[in-house]
């Protein structure tokens, strides 16, 4: 229970920000606009700071920078990809540490998404890695009406007169922390820092785990999704902003590689990265890696018990790196170690 709230209020790349600064479990405040919004992980000057325990309370801005609103616009008014919210620095986490952020609430804060695709960019399109001879497809804009009270989006098709109605599932599609090495990678990328991997399972009920590479591990997050299919195939979601609730604790001294998620269920760790196979293969070497520290198999005990058990989602092949999330339900694994 969050006993205590302080508000302050800064002035940040000329937006006014309230937020609160307050010791361990309280509550921090944070309003992000599209004048104060990162287009890159990288270790910049924070927006908040927050200590281990905390609760964040923040928003962050749909995918286009909220520029797309109505038929007619264009994604030539889209300042940049996927604007973040933060950094935040998280007093305590230092490299070899491990950030465990807890997404306690999260809210589609729009009456309608967006989805869109445009040359160069997804799956069954000519893109930068897979050149082709032909023209690239145009850019086409779809919009998707939600109600709030069904909890649904509509699709509503273009050429014919169709629509259906699709369950909302609102999730981080970029959720996130600095890089190793003071390397700065863009918003579109995921990667070992997590970034763009348009993972479903960055939702409500969920915890996800970070490596920190640097002082206050620096976390930032954006992209919100309404709802998405697997490979999210044409390059979008339905593209929302959020407003969200998350928890921040510092893990000392537990070094992963990769990010990781867990929920009552299951343990899931991610692999960012192409060609496809070696994007799975990170993801259940780190599997592998987890199921031996923590529940005490011998490692090829579990990787023989993942070939019986295991399951794989593809969540995103469309970014410059593909991601895969292995999974596997605690229900066949050993008692955790203390």
């Amino acid at each position: 229970m969050i006993t205590k709230f302080l508000a302050a209020t800064l002035l940040i790349g000329g937006a006014v920000n309230a937020l609160a600064q307050t010791s361990a479990s309280n509550l921090v405040k944070y309003h992000a606009t599209i004048n104060d919004a990162k287009y890159v992980y990288a270790m910049v000057p924070p927006v908040a700071r927050l200590k281990s325990g905390d609760v964040l309370e923040t928003n962050t801005v749909d995918a286009f920078g909220n520029a797309i609103q109505k038929p007619g616009d264009s994604l030539s008014s889209v300042k940049g990809d996927n604007p973040l919210t933060g950094p935040f620095y998280i007093e305590g986490a230092e490299p070899g540490d491990t950030l465990e952020v807890k997404i306690l609430h999260l809210e589609v804060d729009s009456n309608q998404g967006v989805g869109a695709f445009a040359p160069g960019f997804g799956a069954l399109n000519e893109t930068t890695y897979t050149p082709m001879l032909h023209a690239p497809l145009p850019e086409r804009i779809w919009f998707y009406p939600i109600d709030h009270v069904t909890n649904t989006a509509t699709f509503r098709a273009l050429d014919s007169d169709f629509s259906v109605k699709i369950p909302l599932h609102p999730f981080f599609g970029c959720i996130g922390v600095a890089p190793a090495g003071g390397e700065a990678r863009s918003s579109i990328v995921p990667e070992a820092f997590g970034g763009n991997m348009d993972s479903p399972e960055a939702s409500v009920g969920n915890t996800v785990y970070f490596p920190v590479n640097v002082l206050g591990a620096l976390l930032y997050m954006g992209d919100g999704h309404a709802a998405m299919g697997d490979g999210e195939i044409a390059g979008t979601a339905i593209e929302v902003p959020l407003r969200a609730r998350i928890q921040v604790s510092v893990i000392k001294g537990h070094k992963i590689n990769w990010p990781r998620f867990e929920n009552e269920d299951a343990i899931m760790t991610v692999g960012a990265y192409r060609p496809l196979d070696d994007c799975l293969r990170i993801a259940f070497r780190e599997l592998v890696a987890w199921i031996h520290k923590d529940y005490g198999l011998s490692e090829l005990d579990a990787y023989e018990l993942l070939s019986k058990v295991a399951r794989i989602h593809l969540n995103e092949m469309v970014d410059p790196n593909y991601v895969i999330v292995a999974s596997i339900e605690k229900k066949f694994l050993p008692t955790k170690k203390k």
